[in-house]
């Protein structure tokens, strides 16, 4: 997983020397005020480094090469203190490979009413300097957030923040691995997809392993290696079952899942009810506690949920308030708008989503002709959140996001033997089902209670990928519309 902790953001200030060296000092210590203050903030969760005030083309291509070849640069963020020419950006922006914010702010608050004169209007122009920066961004088509506001404005800072953190997704995204413990579910459409344009467009290595090299590596698990982990499960889980026996192979299986991971340097897997060829169980509980520590996964073979899922966690890593695979299950019909989506899946929903500590039980699956399987028990977390798909529309990828209010589930549900999750779909069920349905939207998604919408929108523009939202103010016929204009965009891109 890319770390967050150890990525750098650097900070470029436009400006020219026509304003003469006094100037071009104070625009330099201005901008060691702004990182410095940014850095000291909570909402900012990587270090930002102040590079240089950029006053040449030369300059400028070369801070951005340098930028482009740096492991530890997660993107650029550009400020014009002052006017600097946009012709000057062209070539280093041109060359532009890494994430991309345009920081639209001033070093003053206000407009000081004595102390405002000719020298102080050609020291502060960003109102000026910004809009120039502006068009040679929108000039060459590059992809970019906009953050518009004062600098030491906690809402400035919060989008600074989550644009940071999709930014890391990006970088995260164009160095996955996905490990594919056997093929797609038998005659299922939405899991399949071009791994090849995946790995063009967002990076992602998508590799299929015999379940029997796997079983190769869970076999070779010792029963003291279990031990440790049988401790591991006691802290942070409820033990609800005598089937001691099912636990243990659900740890050794975890323990070889997670070496063969490591070895290969994968950051997300997916496997299949129907291929557990040399296996004794479908892996539940272990599938569960490897989510929980990070990893993306994909059931029925889902490579794109898998991926997708790990991307999420990269973003949401140090806040994760719950980061899960999901599929919506069934429907709770309600009156006026009330209507609920019970979300949950056989086995794997990761543990970050729980509410309260998950208990560990032993059930029949009753689908795969295996051994009972043990597996994490909870319900959901309530509050806002975000369920998010990604399908392959022949061509192009689209990604498609749904906002969505987590609540307590209303039912107890005691013979329900699996981690739900319920939630009111906005701006209702009928127009959100119907709006994922008419987008193409899979039966498979990934809820997050910390990923947002924009950030998903952030990340797609830069991966080039379709985005569609459906929110509070969805309207079908408008929803429909804007599907037939970005379908005939996207086949025109």
């Amino acid at each position: 997983m890319k770390c967050l902790k150890e990525a750098e953001f650097w900070f470029i200030t436009g400006s020219q020397h026509l304003y003469g060296e006094e100037t071009l000092r104070l625009v330099g210590s201005h901008s060691e005020t702004i990182v410095t203050k940014l850095n000291e903030s909570a909402k900012i969760p990587a270090r930002i480094v102040f590079k240089l005030v950029a006053t040449t083309s030369d300059a400028i291509e070369q801070v951005i090469e340098d930028a482009n070849y740096d492991k530890n640069c997660a993107g650029i963020i550009t400020w014009m203190h002052t006017f600097s020419p946009s012709k000057m950006w062209i070539r280093g922006l041109g060359k532009l490979q890494k994430p991309y914010l345009h920081l639209h702010t001033q070093f003053n608050r206000e407009i000081p009413n004595e102390g405002i004169d000719m020298d102080f209007m050609n020291l502060n122009q960003s109102a000026h300097g910004d809009r120039e920066h502006g068009f040679i961004g929108t000039r060459m088509r590059l992809a970019r957030k906009v953050v518009v506001g004062y600098w030491e404005d906690e809402i400035v800072q919060e989008k600074i923040g989550r644009w940071m953190r999709t930014a890391i997704g990006v970088m995260g995204s164009r160095e996955l691995k996905v490990a594919r413990f056997s093929d797609n579910m038998r005659d299922v459409a939405v899991t399949e997809g071009d791994k090849v344009e995946a790995q063009i467009k967002l990076g992602w290595a998508v590799n299929t392993y015999p379940v029997g090299d796997l079983v190769q590596y869970i076999n070779k698990v010792t029963e003291s290696q279990i031990d440790v982990l049988m401790k591991d499960y006691d802290q942070k889980y409820t033990m609800h079952t005598d089937n001691i026996a099912s636990v243990r192979y659900q740890a050794k299986m975890e323990i070889g899942m997670k070496t063969f991971l490591e070895a290969g340097g994968f950051d997300a897997f997916v496997n299949n009810f129907e291929d557990l060829f040399g296996m004794d169980q479908l892996p539940g509980l272990a599938t569960q506690d490897l989510t929980a520590a990070g990893y993306g996964f994909g059931p029925e073979g889902d490579w794109k949920i898998a991926a997708l899922a790990s991307v999420m966690k990269i973003m949401a890593q140090g806040d994760d308030k719950g980061t899960a695979l999901m599929e919506d299950y069934t429907y709770h019909y309600a009156d006026h708008g009330e209507s609920l989506i019970l979300g949950a899946h056989m086995l794997e929903v990761c543990p970050s989503v729980a509410a309260d500590k998950p208990r560990i039980e032993v059930h029949d699956l009753g689908i795969g002709g295996k051994d009972a399987p043990a597996r994490l028990v909870f319900e959901g977390k309530t509050g806002p959140a975000i369920t998010a798909t990604l399908i392959d529309m022949g061509g192009r990828m689209r990604l498609i996001v749904n906002d969505v209010l987590a609540v307590k589930p209303i039912l107890s549900m005691p013979n329900l033997p699996v981690a739900r999750v319920m939630w009111k779909p906005l701006p209702n069920l009928e127009t959100s089902a119907e709006s994922w349905i008419l987008a193409g939207g899979a039966h498979h998604s990934v809820i997050s209670y910390s990923v947002t919408a924009e950030q998903l929108r952030d990340w797609a523009e830069i991966m080039d990928i379709e985005f569609v939202h459906i929110g509070e103010k969805t309207e079908i016929d408008q929803f429909k519309q804007d599907l037939l204009m970005a379908d005939l965009v996207w086949k025109l891109k």
